[in-house]
């Protein structure tokens, strides 16, 4: 089970959410009250075992952008949450290790991941960073399980249900294990990778994340920056 923690926006954090056991990190560039910077993220990336894929969520961005801030700053890969069309992100795809699009539920370009070229499509809530949780149903059957990372209003008191029912390859969380927006609670964080992992049937004892990431060698678990994985808004989460 692929673990990330996203809206990081400190070495800290990010450091946290590696011992406690996270696979990926998420730094997010769109407009939020979590927004980091490239230079930010690069001294932060520096510090993350090379083991850890680290992410940068963007939003609309134009696609060379996107490309030229995850090749200089040491990311691993790049999620897409906007509206990107489906040239737009495979230009994305071609030219980063890893690439992730975001579909709020129900979306019709869910089930087209091989039209788009990504490795995973993250299945989000209606409003982005809401904390919302979406009618699971909507998610089901339009994608291959293997290829699916759930999102959307996720804590640690429902990933496990998520999780059971939609048997995802990963789950992302921000806010849910948030003591402020913008800054990881410990306790929430160890609990949230405590439960997917055992609502995955793996070991919880073993501290390390684990899962790996197809197609991003080295990389021994699936993705610091701002707040919820797709907070676009200046809310608290």
């Amino acid at each position: 089970m692929f673990v990330k923690i996203c809206g990081i926006t400190t070495e800290a954090d990010a450091l946290l959410a590696v011992a406690l056991g996270a696979d990926g990190i998420g730094f997010i560039f769109a407009p939020s009250p979590r927004q980091v910077s490239a230079q930010a993220t690069r001294r932060i990336v520096e510090r993350v075992p090379p083991e850890i894929l680290t992410v940068g969520v963007f939003r609309d961005e134009a696609p060379e952008r996107v490309v030229e801030i995850v090749n200089t700053t040491g990311l691993r890969a790049a999620q897409l949450h906007g509206n990107e069309t489906v040239e737009q992100t495979r230009y994305v795809a071609e030219r980063v290790p890893l690439t992730i699009k975001a579909f709020p539920a129900g979306h019709r370009g869910i089930g087209r991941i091989d039209d788009y070229k990504v490795a995973y499509v993250l299945v989000d809530a209606e409003s982005p960073g809401s904390g919302e949780v979406f009618d699971w149903r909507l998610a089901e059957g339009v994608v291959d399980p293997a290829h699916l990372i759930v999102s959307g209003g996720l804590r640690p008191d429902n990933v496990a249900d998520a999780i059971a029912h939609l048997q995802p390859y990963g789950v992302d969380v921000s806010s849910g294990v948030e003591s402020a927006p913008g800054r990881k609670d410990p306790v929430k964080v160890r609990a949230f990778v405590a439960a997917a992992r055992a609502a995955a049937g793996e070991d919880v004892t073993g501290g390390d994340g684990g899962g790996g990431v197809d197609g991003v060698e080295g990389v021994g678990g699936v993705e610091g920056a701002d707040e919820e994985p797709f907070d676009w808004r200046e809310q608290g989460g």
